[in-house]
């Protein structure tokens, strides 16, 4: 058996990387946020960090590089009943085809129960050339949650020829329905048009920002264009999901970071 946060190796054996890193967030019983479980492996170290307002805040350490080729990393965070947690990380995350010539797999799972909070605002995900990254967020939020959920991802590095093949899928379900199941599937490999104007148009940079909040059932946003490359689309109460390309990541996060700061209002994170 290959301890968790290892290489495996062996004939037959799938190589790479297998590490997890877990939080849970709960109510400390002094009007703030305790995180009783709070563990990584290998890549996914992770470090609690100060916060306030009755916050919990958590950050993702690269203590190694990767995802490289062969790695099969998850992150599961779960925030139960009026906790309120924040979680990012630290710094942008780099894919790369590492030595074994296999595709790798980043799998993100959030839970956030009843009158609780959770924001998974990670860095950019940048996808190097010759990398092959599978990346699969769901979100299971309950009834009368709020989830706020950003992902950027950048197609390959300054000076990359090519960017390496990503494939991006989100599921958010509230309750028992799902409001939002979408993959996106781009660069070298993927099914022709991704490039064209149907889809990316020659950009490099996209984003999206998933907004739950309990408010929206009874006042939702209006859908609307929030620039050239950019809109708000609300989807069946009480989610609402933006999406923006841009030439580099920079672009993106301007229009994700607009966006919340006018769906925050008169709200407050972490």
């Amino acid at each position: 058996m290959t301890a968790p946060g290892t290489a495996e190796a062996g004939r037959g054996a799938p190589s790479g990387v297998r590490a997890n890193a877990r939080v849970t967030a709960a109510p400390d019983g002094r009007g703030g946020t305790a995180l009783p479980v709070l563990t990584g492996e290998g890549p996914l170290a992770l470090r609690r960090v100060r916060a306030d307002g009755g916050w919990a805040r958590a950050l993702l350490v690269g203590a190694m590089g990767g995802p490289l080729g062969g790695d099969r990393l998850t992150v599961r965070a779960h925030a139960r009943p009026g906790a309120r947690l924040g979680l990012g990380s630290a710094a942008a995350t780099l894919a790369l085809p590492g030595q074994s010539g296999e595709a790798a797999r980043y799998d993100v799972r959030l839970t956030v129960d009843a009158g609780a909070e959770l924001r998974w605002l990670p860095e950019q995900l940048i996808v190097g050339a010759g990398s092959d990254l599978a990346v699969a967020t769901r979100a299971d939020v309950a009834p009368g949650a709020r989830l706020v959920l950003r992902e950027e991802q950048v197609l390959g590095r300054t000076g990359d020829a090519a960017p390496g093949r990503l494939t991006s899928g989100l599921r958010l379900r509230v309750g028992e329905q799902v409001l939002l199941e979408q993959e996106l599937t781009c660069g070298p490999g993927a099914p022709g048009g991704w490039d064209g104007p149907a889809v990316l148009g020659g950009h490099r940079a996209l984003g999206q920002l998933l907004v739950v909040r309990p408010e929206f059932t009874a006042a939702p946003p209006v859908a609307r264009l929030l620039g050239d490359h950019a809109a708000l689309t609300p989807l069946a109460r009480p989610a609402v999901l933006v999406q923006a390309l841009g030439r580099d990541a920079l672009e993106v996060r301007r229009v994700l970071d607009g966006a919340l700061a006018e769906l925050d209002a008169p709200d407050t994170g972490p």
